[in-house]
């Protein structure tokens, strides 16, 4: 898929992953419109980066746990730029907790707002890719959705949900020539790792990751690009963690 003026929808897309995805694709020539949880008073700079491009940019607030809210960014999003080319769910949390301690409601606002929301903004945007004859979807799943992970039950499990609901849904759009892929990311340098303590990430640098580094928003964001922009590729889960999950010991 070439980018130009195209039009790019990106939950989460006001701080890290999601904000840097927003603006290498608009980099690539394409319109951005970003949602996200605590309101769009953070994304100055990254308007000011977009709209310096030239690019057309669009932010809302927006709950994604919420059907109803899924479907409105949407609507708006195509209502804003014209049209809807490409989707990216990087909305999300952590949700720390193990079985046992997990509470109920946390285990239900995981899926809510990593694989309901999948469905609610997939079944919206679907519309209008379908009428333009193509798109892209890209989910984020994680380094913890692909191994067992003490301590993140409910994250790990909605995580390691996504990989077969890209391979499902891909499985039905290819049709329509609408290409359905996600992301794993390992541990990544955002403000969702900011809760972790010195030893936690001197463990990670030492003992976890293989190439001994985290990964940047930017790394994961270049991945994305790459899996809109390949018109050969649908139905896959790309992992960047920096050799993470590959390893035995």
């Amino acid at each position: 898929m070439n980018l130009m003026n195209k039009a790019c929808l990106i939950t989460g897309g006001t701080s890290g992953i999601g904000a840097a995805t927003a603006l290498a694709l608009a980099d690539g020539g394409a319109d951005i419109a970003v949602v996200g949880l605590s309101g769009c008073a953070k994304a100055g700079e990254l308007k000011q980066k977009v709209t310096s491009l030239g690019r057309k940019f669009y932010c809302t607030t927006g709950d994604m746990a919420r059907p109803e809210e899924c479907r409105r960014f949407v609507d708006e999003a195509e209502h804003e730029l014209g049209r809807a080319d490409v989707l990216v769910h990087s909305a999300g949390g952590l949700f720390p907790a193990g079985f046992l301690e997990v509470d109920p409601a946390d285990w239900y606002r995981a899926f809510d707002v990593h694989v309901h929301a999948a469905f609610h903004l997939c079944r919206a945007v679907a519309p209008a890719m379908r009428k333009k004859e193509g798109g892209a979807i890209i989910l984020i799943s994680s380094a913890a959705g692909l191994r067992g992970c003490k301590g993140a039950t409910a994250y790990g499990v909605v995580k390691g949900a996504i990989p077969q609901f890209v391979r499902a849904v891909a499985r039905e759009l290819a049709d329509f020539n609408i290409r359905v892929n996600a992301v794993a990311p390992g541990v990544i340098r955002t403000p969702l790792q900011d809760g972790l303590t010195a030893e936690q990430v001197a463990n990670n640098l030492k003992n976890r990751i293989p190439l001994h580094r985290e990964g940047t928003a930017q790394d994961v964001a270049r991945a994305i690009v790459f899996l809109i922009t390949n018109e050969f590729i649908t139905g896959e889960t790309l992992t960047i963690d920096g050799g993470m999950t590959m390893r035995i010991v």
